[in-house]
């Protein structure tokens, strides 16, 4: 039963992110997406959501599939498109920062999901987490910068939002495995 809701919540999940990047990518002179890099991102967010289901099939098949990490790995592209398709980055003051500090709280519970099953230490568990978050963190701003930050009227206010939401990926990152240890040492 369980891995039949999750294939049916996977398959919901990308799908709808396939769709709404679409529609995007296919309208970007509508404000919520215009400057948004929506074609980059039509391209850019099937291929990272293909990593889980990739990365099993090369690695893992004699395992479950992982279901619930893909969805959390998933769930912070879905949310970005739908945070632009609803126009809330241009309409909600704090949206930007709540996605970097939940996006990375979501993309590292993801990531130590599929690293729990080795015989790693907790410690060393959660310090690859901090280290998956604060690099795709940064890979992410990186990417930012390329697509549409450099040519944009964004770019004079680009350096304090970059390390805003560094900090904030980190954050959410960090705040993701402090409530998971509950106090428990590695």
């Amino acid at each position: 039963m369980y891995s039949r809701v999750g294939l049916i919540a996977d398959i919901a999940a990308k799908a709808l992110l396939v769709a709404l990047l679409v529609f995007g990518a296919l309208n970007p002179d509508l404000a919520q997406f215009a400057g948004k890099a929506m074609t980059g991102r039509a391209i850019a967010y099937p291929l990272a959501t293909m990593m889980v289901p990739v990365g099993w099939w090369l690695f893992a098949r004699e395992r479950p599939y992982p279901f619930a990490a893909d969805l959390l790995i998933t769930a912070p592209f879905l949310i970005d498109t739908v945070g632009n398709a609803l126009n809330l980055y241009d309409s909600i003051g704090w949206w930007d920062d709540a996605n970097h500090f939940m996006n990375w709280a979501l993309l590292t519970a993801g990531f130590v999901l599929l690293v729990r099953w080795s015989n790693l230490t907790a410690l060393v568990v959660g310090l690859l987490g901090i280290g998956f978050g604060a690099t795709t963190a940064i890979l992410w701003e990186l990417m930012e910068y390329v697509t549409f930050i450099r040519n944009s009227p964004e770019l004079a206010t680009a350096y304090t939002d970059t390390l805003g939401d560094l900090g904030l990926g980190l954050a959410g990152s960090v705040a993701f495995l402090a409530i998971r240890s509950g106090g428990r040492e590695g």
